[in-house]
């Protein structure tokens, strides 16, 4: 087993966030741990029905279940500002209120640095920038003068830009690969 790190922002999606890491990883694995809070949360309870939404400021206690490249499983747990604790099954739009930090367990190695995402054969980084950004200006300058190969993709619709993605996992923004690159992290993706 490999652990895999994924630490989400403000507005991330949780599902979806881990929906990609299962893709990205193109292995099988499972929620080893998970602290944070969120700001919406969509879950569905057993039995018939659609899924619930809430929105407050809720605390995350557990989620658990598998993340694979077909897609997840996860059962989440979550407390109000009362303590009264909530639970179902995770569904798109539970959206990340400060920050939330995850351990995934993958059951397979990663591909080798320098080759493609086994997954799609794209370049392993995809940016969103918008036009007039300096700030994604700067972002896609440094790899191509790095040599890397990226991937434009649209941006999230929160968040500000560039949105710097690596192995479908987000890093940050311009600042982030500034640190990476610093720390001689972006080497392998050329």
């Amino acid at each position: 087993m490999r652990p895999v790190p994924l630490k989400l922002g403000p507005g991330s999606d949780l599902h979806r966030s881990l929906v990609q890491l299962g893709r990205a990883q193109n292995a099988p694995g499972f929620v080893l741990g998970v602290v944070g809070n969120l700001s919406q949360v969509a879950f569905q309870c057993p039995g018939p029905g659609g899924p619930t939404v809430l929105q407050g400021d809720f605390e995350i206690i557990s989620l658990q279940g598998t993340v694979g490249p077909e897609g997840v499983h996860l059962h989440l747990s979550f407390s109000d500002g009362d303590c009264q604790v909530w639970g179902g099954h995770l569904e798109p739009g539970t959206l990340v209120l400060k920050g939330a930090d995850l351990l995934v367990g993958v059951l397979a190695e990663p591909a080798p640095a320098d080759q493609p995402s086994p997954a799609t054969g794209q370049p392993r980084v995809a940016i969103a920038v918008r036009p007039g950004c300096p700030y994604s200006a700067r972002a896609l300058r440094m790899l191509r003068t790095l040599g890397i190969p990226y991937t434009l993709v649209e941006p999230r619709a929160e968040g500000s830009v560039p949105q710097v993605f690596i192995d479908g996992i987000f890093i940050g923004g311009y600042d982030a690969l500034a640190e990476r690159h610093g720390r001689g992290e972006l080497a392998g993706l050329r």
